[in-house]
């Protein structure tokens, strides 16, 4: 089988989702659905598809992905709009599944960036990091003290 997915970025996804998008099949029969995304960065993605134990590869424009009988090429379009095949043992709803399984990690990776370079720059911005909490939503609290100053 075989599905192609529009990974739209959530602000495109939301005006989308108000005009109807939904999927279909494309000129060769393919099912093409839009799926709801941030995507943006390659690393990111790449490191994403990583977290669910997919076998990644990079070539120029396009990054593979492999998990056991399902294989996804990523490839953006000439709108910054990314878009994954899917091959193998997929259907619509596992395809889906795995693009929103993806894009729960790019989240995380996107938040361990973050954290990353909050941390390197501090110092620089004269502030020094007093705590740093994770909650049960796994979302970081950092408190920062003004150096300096009293």
């Amino acid at each position: 089988m075989s599905v192609s997915l529009i990974l739209l970025p959530l602000a495109v996804a939301a005006v989308a989702a108000t005009h109807g998008a939904t999927a279909g099949r494309d000129r060769e029969g393919r099912v093409v659905c839009q799926v709801q995304t941030r995507m943006r960065d390659e690393t990111l993605l790449a490191a994403a598809l990583r977290d669910t134990d997919a076998v990644v590869g990079t070539d120029g424009d396009a990054i593979t992905a492999e998990w056991a009988g399902v294989r996804a090429s990523f490839r953006r379009g000439e709108d910054g709009v990314w878009a994954a095949h899917f091959t193998g043992e997929v259907d619509e709803q596992r395809a889906v599944e795995a693009v929103r399984a993806i894009d729960a990690a790019y989240g995380r990776q996107v938040q361990r960036a973050v954290l990353a370079r909050l941390r390197e720059q501090a110092p620089a911005a004269g502030l020094r990091l007093e705590s740093e909490q994770v909650t049960e939503d796994a979302s970081v609290r950092l408190v920062f003290a003004v150096e300096g100053r009293s």
